[in-house]
């Protein structure tokens, strides 16, 4: 059983960690006030952008990385905009973008390819140097056969922690979550940082997408399969915290694993396949029903802001 949870380890890891980014940028924007269920989206324009500017300018994967959160956050200024300046349903705004971004990056493929379909040589694995791999338990499971991107990631999150919590800004980010009338008030631009919190939520939603593209995909088609929406489903599991957030798309990540590579280890083999498959939606489901009478969403997110209503 051991050398199956070592074997399953590097992939549910490497599955987890666009999960986790774009999770963790949903809770930027929810946190603002705004809610972003046009992760979907944002994360297939991150990944369309990583897969042009890699294979067709021939810029350095990690540069198409840069590009891709760049261009997803200029993309996210739809949904900001609409929400914010026009007061627009966000629910409905966000559909929206998840809709054009999957139109608009399959009709640019398809006169670029033909097929609608762009390959693209990303990022090899690697053992961690300096001997972490050869450290008993944790070496095998965090510093063997991973890629660079899980270790920008997991900076990305611990760097998040420190801005959520310990500046300013994170302070009046997250009041203008809880209470933007009090916060315009003392002085804060609701509006300018509700705008910090989509474009923020927009590039690491962007990055998100093109994660997955230098890594276990390694070809853009026009979608994610449903990977933002399964963010979302962290965010809410992980209770709008960072922490929660890693916690929730690492126990998602091992589900979806699981149900990856159960034909090819023998002790899931008496299990019915439709099971299998079905498993990391049932306990997506699951998940949710469980967490959500005790949801510690935001207060105000998802409600317009008038600056002059008291």
């Amino acid at each position: 059983m051991w050398d199956i949870i070592l074997l399953m380890a590097p992939y549910a890891i490497a599955y987890s960690c666009p999960l986790m980014i774009t999770a963790l940028g949903g809770l930027y924007s929810e946190r603002s006030g705004v809610v972003n269920i046009g992760l979907e989206g944002l994360m297939v324009i991150g990944s369309f952008a990583a897969a042009f500017t890699i294979t067709t300018l021939g810029v350095p994967v990690w540069l198409g990385l840069v590009l891709a959160m760049l261009i997803a956050a200029a993309f996210s200024l739809l949904h900001a905009f609409a929400s914010i300046n026009l007061n627009a349903d966000q629910i409905i705004s966000g559909t929206a973008i998840n809709m054009i971004a999957g139109a608009v990056t399959v009709f640019f493929a398809r006169n670029i390819t033909g097929s609608g379909n762009i390959r693209v040589s990303g990022l090899r694995r690697f053992d961690v140097p300096f001997g972490l791999s050869n450290i008993p338990v944790i070496g095998p499971f965090f510093f063997t056969n991973t890629y660079a991107t899980t270790w920008l990631i997991l900076g990305i999150v611990a760097f998040s922690i420190f801005l959520l919590y310990k500046t300013s800004f994170g302070l009046r980010l997250r009041s203008c979550g809880e209470n933007p009338q009090a916060a315009d008030a003392a002085g804060i631009n609701v509006r300018r940082i509700r705008y910090y919190g989509v474009m923020i939520s927009g590039a690491l939603a962007g990055l998100g997408g093109a994660t997955i593209l230098v890594t276990y995909s390694g070809e853009f088609n026009g979608s994610v399969a449903g990977l933002g929406f399964l963010a979302l489903a962290s965010l809410i599991f992980g209770q709008w915290k960072p922490l929660g957030i890693v916690g929730a798309t690492l126990f998602f990540g091992a589900a979806t694993t699981i149900s990856n590579v159960s034909q090819i280890i023998p002790e899931f083999a008496a299990i019915p396949e439709i099971v299998i498959r079905v498993f990391p939606y049932v306990v997506t489901l699951l998940a949710l029903v469980m967490f959500s009478k005790s949801s510690a969403a935001p207060k105000a997110a998802g409600q317009p802001f008038d600056h002059g209503k008291r």
